[in-house]
């Protein structure tokens, strides 16, 4: 009875925003924010107070989220099921694979000739049997798989005598892992000789929603890339070796001065700049940016820099990782959730800016 877009928000918030503003694990967003706001700024210590603001916005959000989405639930029935995988085509609900009645599907899963009406139900009860015995195992598998990438990630912070997993080496190992898991559980459910070919057609799906998903945020993209200077140059065609515009990066530069020297305005201010570099959808991109006005502009005011760019590092993140832009790795979790991905931005939007916003004032009151 848990609602779909529940689902994909919960994700979102934990997954995306969480997981990813802190990156207190793999430590890439820290150290980027660190190295460009000085010398004298620790990684490991924007780190831990990325940690702390990260699990104040996420708390709020998960809550926030909850209570707007509670009316949604409904009482657990299987009809929700055969609803939600017929978004995945938008045509025809596929069937549910928990065990069939139509005696030519079932002859094909039985070696000898089924006679009589004991026999049939004889095999029905196999066939459940197997499906229950195949359901219980993933469902234990498919956590402890996980867990035990968690624990190869973590192991190296706590012992040296561990390989430290980093960028695409970790998404390797996730991604791999994922496969694998797909390919075992069709394997499982559908046997050896149709395994390849039908997680072939799963990964088919995929690709097609994904594109769907695309086609309506592409063009609205597009505008924006414009302010980027990686993507302005080839979409307005500059000749090589001449400087793109920066459009979006200027804009807040310009601005720069207009910062008041109070340390609420200027803790807000560095979080607004953070969110204004992540409408791009990456989310790290603007770290420089925000890391470098975090040590320019902090001792003015009185604060910490690991703290201002702590905080910049929030709006960059939760913006462009995956909570409030469509173009974003948000389509990821609203694919596999098959909900549309503008309405799982509408839902995260009030829930995410008001984690950011008590999470901006719990870091003055803390850190200042």
């Amino acid at each position: 009875g848990l609602p779909p877009l529940a689902g994909a928000v919960a994700i979102a918030i934990a997954g995306q925003g969480m997981a990813l503003s802190a990156d207190y694990v793999i430590g890439v967003a820290p150290g980027i924010s660190a190295k460009a706001a000085g010398a004298g700024v620790s990684a490991a210590l924007v780190a831990d107070r990325a940690l702390v603001l990260s699990l104040i916005t996420g708390g709020v959000a998960l809550l926030w989220g909850y209570f707007a989405l509670r009316r949604q639930i409904r009482p657990a029935s299987s009809e929700h099921l055969v609803h939600w995988q017929a978004q995945a085509s938008g045509a025809q609900a596929e069937a549910i694979d928990q065990g069939t009645f139509h005696k030519a599907e079932l002859a094909g899963d039985v070696r000898e000739p089924i006679v009589g009406e004991q026999q049939l139900q004889a095999a029905l009860d196999d066939r459940n049997a197997r499906h229950a015995f195949w359901s219980r195992f993933f469902a234990v598998l498919t956590p402890l798989a996980f867990l035990g990438i968690i624990a190869v990630m973590v192991l190296p912070k706590i012992s040296s005598g561990f390989a430290d997993l980093k960028g695409g080496a970790a998404a390797s190992l996730v991604g791999g892992l994922a496969a694998v898991m797909m390919i075992f559980a069709t394997w499982a459910a559908h046997g050896v000789r149709r395994s390849l070919d039908v997680a072939a057609d799963h990964i088919t799906d995929g690709f097609v929603f994904a594109f769907k998903a695309m086609g309506s945020v592409l063009p609205i993209a597009g505008f924006f890339f414009i302010g980027a200077g990686e993507t302005a140059a080839q979409i307005l065609s500059i000749a090589p070796g001449t400087q793109p515009p920066e459009l979006l990066f200027q804009s807040i530069k310009a601005a720069e001065h207009l910062i008041p020297h109070s340390q609420y305005l200027m803790a807000f201010g560095v979080l607004v700049v953070g969110m204004v570099t992540g409408i791009d959808g990456s989310g790290f991109s603007g770290l420089p940016l925000t890391g470098a006005l975090s040590g320019g502009l902090a001792g003015s005011v009185g604060m910490d820099p690991a703290t201002l760019a702590a905080i910049g590092q929030m709006g960059a993140i939760w913006t462009g990782g995956g909570t409030l832009i469509a173009w974003s790795s948000l389509i990821a979790v609203a694919g596999f959730a098959r909900v549309p991905v503008l309405d799982a931005v509408r839902a995260l939007t009030l829930p995410v800016l008001s984690g950011l916003a008590l999470s901006t004032v719990a870091a003055v009151l803390l850190w200042a």
